[in-house]
């Protein structure tokens, strides 16, 4: 069989599908163009150039080679599609998602190829300004945060730019197309729902978990290489401005009290060192910012355990007893406070740290950070250490 040329003029499409409980319905106009060489000899190619408007206005175009007349189906083809109303699309946003659509715009570039059997595609998703509008109820929507996860996807510009890679084979009764492509979306809306951080990490190139931040026992300093983590975490931000950032607090029950103790007692040492500076007027802007060597740490610390105001050993006349410096070392840590308040305070000073860091890297994203205090600052949201800063993304 050979078909020289093949040509369409003026043709229009109607299409409706009303397995919906609205049903859908589009036409397609102006379809025309031209198919050359169209033959049942395997090695030829037919050379595809099809246009077409959808509802009188987004251009289709779809250009490419095939061979439907052999016994192997040959495809390589270049669909694009312009400038697509989502607000007809209700009907479908409305079953699957639960949403109606209020605006936006879609565009796609699919490259198709199938030969032998087996297609690999790549689907070029944009959508522009996607608003979801009223609420509507339906059996088969999904309870994934559909919200959440276009705020996630949408960059500073109100752009969602997807690539859907897809293959399989047409002869596998498992493999559909549309089921791939939706298999893939259903997954990014999945990790939007239970782990929105590694997908935004994947969006920048990455595996990094950006979910929360460590800091040293006892103290509001961060360890070593989490500010790092700020500083991507800040970029993204600025990229999806339809996102809030919570930001909380937490304690170590198990390390922080002790060490919290031992950070206090340092900060009194380098304050009494600071003072005496201050009167020599060689004081620096503020006292952590003092440094305290080995030699000067024990007249330092004496300093301090005289002027502490808790009951210390005393001799026969009533002095103070002298002491060794790991005498007076535990009788200043055994007197600091460290609890539930003090822990309190440790975790709200390490989520003002975050925030301030996050404001310092992107001044922009002050109005979607967030400070919320936790139900209990010793019980983290994760596993592991709980001296940190834990992180929660919503929806502005």
């Amino acid at each position: 069989i050979r078909i020289d040329n093949l040509t369409l003029q003026g043709g229009t499409v109607h299409f409706e599908d009303r397995h919906l409980s609205t049903p859908f319905k589009a036409t397609m106009f102006d379809l025309g163009g031209r198919v050359t060489g169209l033959a049942s000899d395997p090695a030829m190619k037919a050379d595809v150039d099809l246009r077409g408007r959808l509802e009188n206005h987004s251009p289709l175009n779809i250009t490419g080679t095939v061979n439907p007349l052999s016994e192997e189906l040959f495809a390589d083809l270049a669909v694009r599609f312009r400038e697509i109303d989502l607000t007809p699309m209700s009907p479908y946003s409305g079953t699957f998602i639960g949403y109606l659509i209020a605006k936006g715009k879609l565009n796609l570039e699919l490259d198709y190829k199938i030969d032998e059997g087996r297609i690999d595609a790549d689907n070029r998703i944009i959508i522009d300004q996607l608003t979801l509008g009223d609420r509507v109820e339906s059996d088969q929507a999904t309870s994934l945060p559909v919200s959440l996860a276009i705020a996630l996807l949408k960059d500073r510009s109100g752009v969602i730019d997807l690539d859907v890679p897809i293959s399989g084979r047409l002869d596998d009764p498992d493999f559909s197309i549309a089921g791939a492509v939706w298999t893939i979306i259903r997954n990014l809306l999945v990790k939007a729902a239970t782990s929105p951080f590694s997908l935004l990490a994947a969006m920048v190139g990455g595996d990094e978990d950006f979910s929360s931040v460590a800091f040293e026992p006892g103290t509001a300093v961060f360890v070593a290489g989490e500010k790092e983590k700020l500083t991507k975490l800040a970029d993204i931000l600025g990229k999806r401005p339809g996102v809030t950032l919570e930001i909380s607090g937490f304690i170590d029950p198990a390390r922080d009290p002790e060490a919290y103790r031992l950070a206090e007692l340092r900060k009194m040492v380098r304050a009494e060192k600071w003072r005496r500076l201050e009167k020599a007027g060689k004081a620096p802007a503020e006292p952590d910012a003092v440094e305290v060597s080995a030699g000067e740490y024990p007249d330092l610390l004496t300093r301090v355990y005289k002027d502490a105001d808790f009951p210390r050993p005393r001799n026969f006349i009533g002095l103070l007893k002298k002491l060794p410096v790991p005498e007076m070392e535990k009788l200043l840590l055994a007197n600091i406070k460290a609890g539930p308040e003090e822990m309190a305070g440790l975790a709200k000073e390490r989520a003002l740290a975050v925030r301030a860091e996050l404001e310092r890297l992107n001044p922009d994203i002050a109005a979607q950070l967030f400070l919320v205090e936790p139900a209990a600052v010793d019980t983290p949201p994760e596993k592991g250490s709980g001296g940190r800063v834990a992180f929660a993304i919503k929806t502005r």
